[in-house]
């Protein structure tokens, strides 16, 4: 590591080979804290390079609990995290939105590193069980269309780093790596990420994959389509800018996607969703991340992704998936 260490130092990129085997020591427990956190910090200094994002997520890929649910052509949806803004579970509500609308959803989550509630937090609040067990997973694909895959279970190799990522408090590369690396390996993947050089950077990524993908990002720096500002979407047709009335919405503050200060109080909005108690502004926030999630599925117009996000939600079927969904996990 101390060879790695001074390459870096001296404002060096590592090949693809050399990343893939710097995570594989990290993941054999090879470093200590103290070095693992000063390789992450190099990261908080300069951007990730190409080849060391695809190095390390091969190497984490081939460490990963093999999980083919290739036969449910599942969809996933997330966010880099890391964008400081503390929002509401979006994302996470938006899956069982898709899900009552009659799609597949395998989530590839965790625990909130930079937010008080990740989609591990909030699901584990309502005493969801986390396992790699396939039958477990593909019975909730079936019964729910929605199944969750927590990291630190479906890669093992994250456990080394997770003490250094809590402690460190802010995004590392990790965020980067988190949606690359689901053991399902889904064709759909519908991605928030929190700065436009970002974007760009996954844009190639997924064209090279050649997965069907949306990356959006609000302007005003959300990881989600956050109706505060101007959104920017990226797919396999293009680019698209939207102004939040483009999309049929008011504008809303920020305060408005606020996810509260403990677990207890994300889990209570997040409930209020599924329960079509949430404000407006939370409402319209699930609604028009799931239309983009929808129509990355299907390749839709985007108002009738709108139109059947908001039939899952008014219609209850939304809640009804979360709930056979709880019932099996």
């Amino acid at each position: 590591m101390k060879q790695i260490l001074n390459q870096l130092f001296n404002h060096q990129s590592l090949t693809q080979q050399e990343a893939a085997e710097v995570m594989t020591n990290i993941a054999a427990g090879k470093y200590n804290d103290a070095q693992i956190a000063a390789f992450i910090s190099v990261y908080l200094m300069r951007s990730i390079e190409l080849d060391e994002v695809i190095g390390f997520r091969n190497a984490l890929l081939e460490l990963a609990i093999p999980m083919d649910l290739s036969e449910f052509d599942v969809l996933d949806i997330v966010g880099t995290g890391g964008d400081g803004k503390n929002t509401f579970n979006i994302s996470t509500c938006s899956c069982f939105v898709v899900a009552g609308a009659g799609y597949k959803v395998a989530k590839h989550g965790n625990y909130g590193a930079t937010s008080v509630s990740g989609s591990s937090n909030v699901l584990e609040y309502f005493g969801a069980k986390f396992t790699t067990d396939s039958n477990v997973i593909k019975r909730s694909l079936e019964a729910a269309g929605f199944a969750y895959l927590h990291a630190p279970f479906c890669n093992p190799a994250m456990k080394n780093v997770a003490p250094v990522r809590k402690g460190l408090g802010v995004r590392t590369f990790f965020n980067v790596l988190g949606p690359l690396i689901s053991p399902a390996q889904p064709n759909y993947q519908c991605l928030g990420v929190y700065n436009l050089k970002m974007m760009r950077l996954y844009n190639y990524i997924y064209q090279n994959l050649g997965v069907q993908y949306s990356i959006v990002h609000s302007l005003d720096g959300y990881d989600e389509v956050s109706l505060t500002d101007t959104c920017k979407v990226m797919n396999n047709r293009g680019e698209f800018v939207y102004t939040p009335e483009q999309l049929g919405f008011k504008a809303l503050k920020q305060e408005e996607l606020w996810g509260g200060n403990t677990v207890d109080e994300a889990a209570q909005i997040f409930m209020n969703v599924l329960d079509n108690k949430a404000t407006e502004a939370q409402r319209n926030a699930v609604i028009i991340n799931t239309a983009f999630a929808i129509q990355t599925r299907t390749g839709k117009p985007l108002e009738q992704c709108k139109a059947e996000a908001t039939e899952s939600l008014e219609s209850g079927n939304a809640k009804r998936a979360f709930v056979k969904f709880m019932e099996i996990y």
